[in-house]
């Protein structure tokens, strides 16, 4: 599984097609699934994508859950019952469906936003906002973590 880095503005054409950016598209180039599964963020007005093997990642940490627990509930709701597979065309575009745009208050243009082992669709403006509260945020706390030989 490839990482997902940097950032990229593309345009939705007039069919509602959108190019997946060619070096995110190089990064799933290892999958069995040849696309995106894309769902509502929980936590931003955005999208989430990732490949289909790190859902697949995810459905398994959820198995370690209680069946009967609330959060498992309320995760599979929002994740799985919401995720949408999407396929790649030859030229590789998506049609990101109506619902998860108006999420992410995405009308013409889109901003993939890679994340490491996933990826965020903003609005260019929205995400700049966020982008630099979060900046902001982490001038103040300078968090520090260790990285393993």
């Amino acid at each position: 599984m490839g990482l997902f880095l940097s950032c990229y503005e593309n345009r939705l054409d007039t069919k509602g097609r959108i190019s997946v950016p060619a070096a995110f598209r190089s990064s799933l180039n290892n999958e069995n699934f040849v696309g995106v599964v894309l769902y509502r963020s929980f936590t931003h007005n955005c999208i989430e994508g990732l490949s289909m093997s790190r859902m697949e990642e995810i459905a398994k940490a959820t198995d370690k859950m209680g069946m009967f627990d609330g959060e498992l509930d309320d995760l599979s709701a929002l994740v799985f019952a919401d995720a949408r597979p999407l396929q790649f065309d030859v030229t590789g575009r998506i049609v990101i469906p109506t619902d998860l745009l108006e999420h992410a208050n995405i009308k013409d243009t889109a901003l993939f936003v890679g994340r490491g082992k996933g990826f965020q669709i903003w609005n260019p403006d929205d995400f700049s906002k966020i982008q630099n509260n979060s900046l902001n945020t982490l001038r103040k706390t300078r968090p520090n973590f260790k990285i393993s030989e």
